[in-house]
């Protein structure tokens, strides 16, 4: 049985992540903060799992992150999906420290911990996939925190990925551009959501990434809508 961790999976790119890989031989350990959403990801994917392990933690806090890691337990697992995300959009001027060290501390230092309690004790072929963005390569107004927890993410993930080559664990860095998903629910101003890409169109690319024979490597995946980036 294959046991993949994939956080934020209580809805959008998380949960259309959790959907594309539900499988018969595979045991699926969802993180998630919002208890009915993860239910609702659950009840989907259930009746084509092997078994289905809901985890409620906030990985803001290190308390958190250590508490999933020993609810995950001591078996190793095959695929780590770093997707859990959150975004402040203000002026750097109007960023306080709470919401600074949050980000980092969602953005960067949970993907950190996670990635160096079981990429080591991963299998040759086992995988970890990091949900980056557009925002690791490009800067935008008013982005100034999420724009620098996914630039820190991604120099953190390339070397890691050099360091867990030989072992043939593979690191894959997918670069959505903007996705439809509930984080635009929680940012000012209008955004032309209807022209997104979808959470689905994301799932799909990590599937296909993870679906190559273990000794090919995806290194990085950029997905963008024809009308641009919004």
């Amino acid at each position: 049985m294959k046991r993949y961790l994939i956080t934020g999976a209580s809805r959008g790119i998380g949960r259309a992540i959790a959907e594309k890989l539900a499988g018969k031989d595979v045991e699926l350990l969802l993180h998630g903060r919002d208890t009915v959403a993860l239910a609702q990801t659950r009840k989907v994917v259930e009746p084509q799992c092997t078994k289905v392990t809901p985890l409620i933690h906030d990985l803001a806090t290190a308390r958190g992150v250590s508490d999933l890691i020993a609810e995950v337990g001591r078996h190793p697992i095959d695929l780590l999906v770093n997707n859990a995300g959150i975004a402040v959009v203000k002026p750097f001027t109007e960023i306080t420290s709470i919401e600074w060290e949050q980000t980092v501390g969602v953005n960067v230092t949970a993907p950190f911990l996670l990635t160096q309690r079981f990429a080591p004790r991963m299998s040759p072929g086992s995988s970890v996939v990091n949900i980056l963005s557009v925002a690791a390569k490009t800067a935008f107004p008013n982005w100034s925190a999420y724009c620098m927890s996914k630039f820190a993410l991604e120099g953190f993930s390339r070397c890691v990925r050099e360091e867990l080559r030989d072992r043939k664990v593979r690191v894959i860095n997918v670069y959505p551009a903007a996705t439809d998903t509930e984080i635009w629910s929680q940012v000012e101003g209008k955004w032309p959501r209807d022209r997104m890409m979808s959470a689905t169109q994301v799932a799909d690319a990590v599937a296909f990434a993870l679906a190559r024979p273990t000794d090919t490597l995806i290194e990085n995946i950029t997905l963008s809508s024809l009308v641009g980036n919004l």
